[in-house]
């Protein structure tokens, strides 16, 4: 049981609710206790003494069944928690969402480092798993003398980012200088691209099978303002006595800035938002390592007004910086706005400010003022020149772009039948990896059935590329949870180009076949999946099967027959219901088939078999 609260006791005592089992004076508990509780309240001690003399008179002359029954601690704190659960269900994970009369704006501010071999102004190496300070340019720590050279190579990954984000690439931009003084900036002032953004004006759309806040209906288009080349900072060490070391490996590696439009209403949609171009900058090849491992980082612009006045402007904003997760993003959000309409509803005012955010924390906390343009100083860069960029380099760029998620999902959806849901878990998982495993596998899968059947009958594409989805997405993520045996941290290791060192692609395609054409159960399946994935398979998947003489051998259609008037047999007050109800019983009618598979040899039994055996039975007792 879990730990009582000191507050829940002291409730339970002070109200005169204690009592003990099989103990003679508990009908006179709650007068005993009485005056305890009126003690708290204020009254004072002689009274209250006199007060509990008088009613324990009264207590005594008064009948058994007039007296309130005192409930048992335990049991009392039963109910509570019963209760609380029952009422956490059936709040939606919608009500936080929105707030009646209020209204929230959300613009969102993307760093994402760019895949690259080189920094953006040195030839210096972007490592992040070296030692520290062993990439470091004359330029990279601002030793005079030293001056900026553009690495060409950093342009490709950001503009295949904007033309994935639909932006227009602009033919010239140019740098600016962003001023401020902080220990991870040697040079007193970030290059950025301020002014003069090399993308602008570009757009993505966020539908529903996304995860969109359900608000927004089927889809909600984002403005993107502006993408922007940058340079990051220096990564800085705390140390032990209040001490910082900073390691400039990091400095001057590439970022690019993506700004949006203040278009976004509702926590849940800003964070889809986000993971929507995580999943964008690693299908074009422009950021490879996301949030977890922090090669994306997001800013929110967080801003409130009341509603019904559609001419009011939008609320004094206040940004929050570097959120590392998802969650983070809409917890974020969503803590910073209450914290801004209590403000405001206790008569106070906004202040434009920098905040940030504790993962697990219920509120922002204030980092330091807004600063604004002028604080900043933005300057042209005099020591680099305009960036000019050709039309048949965007050409070609356009047409070698990676197919983009939304397409990728549109046809997992709609040629391989998956669902939406299945269908984005594919291309999130494992940085796109898994889905190309997927293809794999089914390709794979195809071949075999093509050898196996005649052309006349060849089964549907779907009803095995489904099997394979789910298989990949659900069963291989079980294994992940298995903590025996040598692999006890549960990994599973993918390469970009779709192959699985636990379990090879072609062991699992195997497995998938036989299983497709009932060769093998799906309990043997399992077992085999797992034996694949613990390394302790001998052979191959068929030679596992013929050794451990693990082929389905299935039942007659006869005893098929036989097992469902046998499970039946008895139930007809459940076989009353399949020819009365308004809504048929399917649980009842699975139950049936589990009774079929408890009463009959479960090893040569196929489930749907067994099912469609019974849903005749039940057919043919309605017709009558």
């Amino acid at each position: 049981m879990a730990r009582i609260s000191v507050a829940a006791m002291s409730k339970y005592l002070l109200d005169g609710r204690l009592s003990h089992r099989g103990c003679l004076g508990a009908r006179l508990a709650l007068a005993r206790h009485a005056p305890v509780g009126h003690l708290l309240r204020g009254v004072g001690p002689i009274r209250a003494v006199h007060a509990a003399a008088n009613s324990t008179a009264n207590t005594a002359a008064t009948t058994t069944a007039s007296q309130t029954p005192a409930v048992p601690l335990r049991k009392q704190l039963k109910e509570e928690a019963k209760l609380a659960k029952k009422q956490g269900k059936k709040k939606s994970k919608g009500d936080s969402q929105t707030v009646d009369g209020w209204e929230l704006t959300v613009g969102i501010e993307i760093h994402a480092q760019l895949n690259t071999s080189r920094k953006l102004f040195s030839p210096a190496a972007t490592s992040f798993n070296d030692e520290p300070n062993s990439h470091v340019a004359l330029f990279d720590v601002s030793m005079p003398g030293s001056q900026p050279l553009v690495q060409k190579e950093v342009l490709l990954p950001a503009l295949r980012a904007a033309l994935a984000l639909n932006c227009d690439i602009q033919r010239v931009s140019r740098f600016d200088r962003k001023h401020y003084f902080w220990w991870d900036q040697p040079s007193g002032y970030q290059i950025t691209q301020y002014y003069e953004p090399f993308a602008k004006n570009g757009h993505i759309t966020l539908y529903e099978r996304d995860g969109i806040a359900a608000e927004d209906g089927e889809s909600i288009t984002v403005g993107i303002k502006q993408v922007q080349l940058e340079q990051d900072t220096a990564k800085t060490l705390a140390q032990a006595g209040n001490v910082s070391w900073l390691d400039f490996n990091r400095v001057g590696v590439p970022l690019i800035e993506i700004i949006t439009e203040p278009d976004m209403h509702h926590p849940r949609t800003a964070a889809v938002f986000v993971r929507k171009i995580q999943l964008l900058l690693n299908t074009v090849d422009t950021c490879v390592s996301g949030m977890e491992m922090g090669g994306l980082r997001a800013d929110v612009n967080v801003s409130v007004r009341r509603t019904g006045d559609p001419t009011q402007p939008l609320g004094t904003r206040t940004e929050i910086k570097n959120l590392s997760t998802i969650k983070a993003v809409e917890d974020a959000i969503i803590a910073e706005r209450d914290r801004q309409i209590r403000e405001i509803e206790a008569g106070g005012v906004i202040a434009g400010e920098t905040r940030g955010w504790t993962l697990g924390s219920k509120e922002t906390r204030r980092l330091r003022g807004k600063e604004g343009e002028v604080d900043y100083r933005y300057m042209p860069d005099p020591d680099i020149g305009p960036l000019v960029l050709g039309d048949d380099l965007i050409q070609q760029l356009r047409k070698s772009l990676a197919v983009l998620p939304d397409t990728e999902l549109d046809k997992l959806i709609d040629d391989y039948g998956l669902t939406a849901k299945d269908a984005l878990s594919l291309i999130i998982l494992d940085n796109g990896a898994r889905v190309q495993y997927f293809y794999k596998v089914l390709d794979s899968i195809q071949k075999m059935i093509a050898a196996e059947f005649a052309a006349s009958t060849m089964p549907d594409f779907k009803s095995y590329s489904t099997l394979a989805g789910n298989w990949i997405i659900h069963e291989l993520g079980r294994l992940t949870t298995y903590k025996a045996g040598p692999l006890a941290s549960g990994d599973l290791s993918f390469t970009a180009d779709g192959e699985c060192a636990q379990v090879p692609s072609t062991a699992l395609s195997q497995l998938l076949y036989h299983l497709y054409c009932k060769h093998i159960t799906g309990k043997v399946a399992k077992e085999l999946l797992l034996a694949i994935y613990l390394g302790e398979l001998e052979g191959g998947v068929l030679e596992a099967i013929d050794a451990n003489d693990l082929w389905f051998k299935e039942i007659s259609r006869d005893e098929y027959a036989a097992l469902v008037e046998e499970a039946v047999a008895g139930e007809d007050k459940v076989l009353q219901e399949f020819v009365d109800y308004k809504k048929f019983p399917e649980g009842k009618l699975m139950w049936l088939v589990g009774k079929m598979m408890r009463l009959g040899p479960t090893e040569r039994i196929d489930p749907a078999t067994a099912e469609n055996a019974m849903r005749a039975r039940v057919a043919r007792l309605r017709a009558t």
